[in-house]
């Protein structure tokens, strides 16, 4: 089987360092190879692919990016980055697949941000999103029904689980995994953590279908989530997906707006950049959303968590929306997403920011996963729904502790899928 590594607080630490040091030293080495190439190869031939045989520069990994986010929170700690998430990661590595998967372990956080706290995902946001069913007779009804859930979800410590893959963000995106290395995975983590259950996040049908089938196989449930929406590339839309989507970018220049990259923002930028996902995600949405901190954006800018991008009015000089993405496997999600909700809403800042962002997924060549909300909006412009399950094993622990997940994987499988379904959540 597929040997994986645990690393916690200080072994976590020093192994955080040991990466750092040889990727420096890759690096060098990368630079050097540079230099020489530079000197050399106008003597050169190109072999028979068009490229010179000379070693070219290391290039940026998925699991160096995933390097960089372990490092930064655990630098700088969670809460410094994410004010309403109270936790420390850890990570599972794998030498022989060059594969990192962040952990989050969670005892009773119940009122942290649905990114961590299961209760929060499934009990408190769900709360706030009944009032987006049209029916009455529903809202009423799940709204009883989800006082006594948790009741149960709280008795059965919910929250006394090990998320696999958790960057702590909206969407997780997975590195390619077979059964084999899962199972690897799991019967590591159920030895570390025998008193937890075993979650993994932010999986759907069209990006990780493997996953799906091998924890399946496992005995892992599959709890429903979320409705999420996949956009691939603008030759694969309706016509009219792609005459809405020239349209809204359009509003860039009739309104005077410049889009600025990761080179044109700086950390003095940070405050303003942080306001603008508040002023969305946070104060418009909900307040279960991670919150993300100007200390955040000051670490994303400076060590490439995130590819930052900013709308800048060319009349005032202020930044008015932002996003922020990153890619692996050749996915791409935007976590970070907002904008000046005090603007006009004629002006059209959220239309603006979703054109360039669909800009950016056909420039970067990846399909993009859009995560949730503003249903509508996506689906016109070419977006294709998913339902998304959270896969859980519970299977060794007691009666009691399997109560919460048992209640859950029926009922949202039978009545919350049909419901988003329905309701185009």
């Amino acid at each position: 089987m597929t040997e994986w590594n645990l690393y916690e607080g200080d072994s976590l630490e020093r192994w955080l360092t040991e990466q750092r040091s040889r990727r420096e030293a890759a690096d060098a080495k990368s630079a050097k190879s540079k230099i020489t190439y530079s000197k050399e190869s106008f003597n050169n031939k190109p072999d028979n692919k068009g490229s010179y045989n000379e070693a070219s520069p290391n290039e940026d990994s998925d699991d160096a990016s995933t390097l960089r986010w372990l490092s930064a929170m655990q630098g700088e700690g969670v809460p410094a980055l994410i004010a309403n998430v109270d936790t420390t990661l850890r990570a599972l590595r794998c030498e022989s697949l060059g594969v990192t998967l962040p952990l989050s372990v969670g005892e009773r956080e119940y009122g942290d941000s649905y990114v961590f706290s299961p209760y929060t995902h499934y009990i408190s946001y769900a709360r706030e999103e009944l009032s987006l069913l049209e029916s009455r007779a529903a809202r009423a009804l799940l709204g009883v029904l989800l006082t006594p859930a948790g009741w149960l979800l709280k008795a059965s410590r919910f929250n006394r689980a090990v998320q696999v893959n958790n960057r702590l963000l909206s969407t997780n995106l997975y590195p390619p995994l077979d059964g084999s290395a899962l199972a690897s995975a799991v019967a590591l983590l159920l030895r570390e953590f025998p008193d937890r259950s075993i979650v993994f996040r932010s999986l759907n049908r069209r990006t990780t279908p493997g996953c799906l089938d091998a924890l399946t196989e496992m005995g892992f449930r599959l709890v429903p989530s979320r409705q999420v929406y996949l956009y691939e590339a603008p030759d694969r839309i309706p016509s009219k997906a792609r005459w809405l989507q020239k349209r809204d970018y359009g509003l860039l220049d009739k309104h005077g707006y410049d889009v600025c990259g990761p080179e044109e923002l700086g950390e003095a930028d940070a405050p303003r950049l942080a306001e603008l996902y508040r002023l969305l995600y946070l104060d418009k949405y909900s307040a279960h959303n991670p919150a993300f901190t100007p200390r955040f954006f000051e670490r994303a800018l400076r060590s490439n968590l995130l590819k930052l991008h900013a709308l800048r009015s060319r009349a005032s000089g202020r930044l008015d929306a932002v996003l922020g993405y990153y890619a692996q496997g050749g996915i791409m999600t935007t976590p970070v997403f907002g904008y000046d909700t005090g603007v006009p809403q004629e002006i059209g800042l959220y239309r603006m920011l979703s054109a360039v962002l669909l800009r950016l997924a056909a420039e970067e060549g990846c399909l993009l996963h859009e995560s949730a909300g503003a249903a509508q909006f996506k689906r016109n412009r070419g977006a294709v729904a998913e339902i998304e399950y959270s896969a859980v094993y519970d299977r060794h622990l007691p009666p009691h502790r399997r109560a919460g997940w048992a209640l859950l994987s029926p009922l949202l499988n039978r009545v919350g899928v049909p419901i988003m379904h329905k309701y185009k959540f």
